[in-house]
């Protein structure tokens, strides 16, 4: 039985955390998947993680309907994932994960495609630099380069996304445009969906801890060494690289999916508070069992189609302003834009 924690302010602003039970039969899928991954716990801490990182991650199906393409957008290179169906004049940035040291355009393009197909709308992933290579805040200036492209190219309305590090960068990006927005005339997103993302840097959440033995892959040490790694010595409490201790008022809806076994759980939590606290739309979705960025084991895990379908339909109410969309999602938001 999916429960659900909601709060609504005068303004009718809503706060939602809705937690899902596992599935009967992805008891016995995580089983097998924790078995699997069990090698692979606390590996992705530098620049040698790459190879086998993608070669996981493009092991994610590829959408019907979607046709993929190697282009360039404000000046960075990336892949567009392009459904049959694609809502025209809109446009999704979605952001890789890696902690911020690994991860492709080129191997997360069908996980994308998924999203894509779900919210029909076309998505560019960008090749954002990686760390140490390319150190903080790279990362933030390919995404802004992106986002301008994407504004030059003509898209009139543009939503962000992203899992893991890639999901922190959106929400850097999406508070950093925000503002930007109050000051000058500027097109703003029309809202963000991310998965587990890396919101703090400083590695500050309960969850490190609460939930070390539980995650089969992250670890607070490996964390901390990309975050190094990215950081080259920065403050890691940099809203441009943390956005959990950003200015998050005024932000458009934000949709967060987080796998409750996994150490990032309290960054998904806290932001969610956060974003509350500052009279922001969100809704946040809890996966008992789950683990990091679940959603890109679709071929095996019924809560990994389930999150996709309820971004898809949330990215979609976005763009079109369908309130049959929400009413069809796995539960209603009042987000507005």
């Amino acid at each position: 039985m999916i429960t659900t924690d909601s709060t609504i302010h005068e303004d009718a602003v809503r706060t939602t955390t809705i937690h899902h039970p596992i599935h009967l039969l992805d008891r016995v899928a995580m089983v097998a998947m924790r078995l699997m991954v069990a090698s692979m716990k606390g590996s992705v801490n530098g620049p040698s993680a790459r190879e086998p990182f993608d070669e996981l991650m493009g092991k994610t199906p590829a959408a019907d309907g979607v046709t993929y393409e190697e282009a360039e957008v404000g000046g960075v290179a990336g892949w567009w994932c392009r459904p049959d169906d694609a809502i025209a004049g809109a446009a999704l940035l979605y952001f890789h994960g890696g902690a911020y040291v690994a991860g492709s355009a080129r191997a997360y393009r069908h996980f994308v495609g998924q999203i894509a197909a779900r919210a029909k709308v076309m998505a560019f992933v960008p090749e954002y630099g990686l760390a140490p290579e390319h150190p903080f805040p790279a990362a933030v200036d390919d995404a802004q380069a992106c986002y301008r492209g994407l504004v030059e190219k003509g898209f009139g309305k543009i939503a962000l996304a992203g899992d893991s590090a890639g999901g922190g960068l959106a929400l850097a990006l999406l508070s950093s445009l925000v503002d930007k927005a109050r000051a000058v005339s500027a097109l703003r997103p029309v809202g963000a969906a991310v998965l587990s993302p890396w919101t703090d840097l400083a590695l500050s959440g309960v969850s490190m801890e609460t939930r070390a033995e539980a995650d089969p892959l992250l670890t607070k040490e490996s964390l901390a060494s990309t975050a190094r790694l990215y950081l080259g010595g920065q403050d890691p409490r940099d809203p441009l690289a943390s956005p959990l201790y950003g200015d998050l008022a005024g932000l458009p809806p934000v949709r967060v999916h987080v796998g409750e076994d996994e150490v990032l759980l309290d960054d998904s939590l806290r932001l969610g508070e956060r974003i509350e606290s500052q009279g922001g739309t969100v809704q946040i979705h809890t996966w008992q069992g789950m683990i990091h960025v679940f959603p890109s084991n679709v071929a095996l895990l019924h809560a990994a189609k389930e999150a996709l379908d309820d971004i898809g339909n949330f990215l979609r109410q976005q763009f079109v302003g369908d309130p049959n969309d929400a009413i069809n999602s796995i539960s209603r938001s009042t987000a507005t834009t």
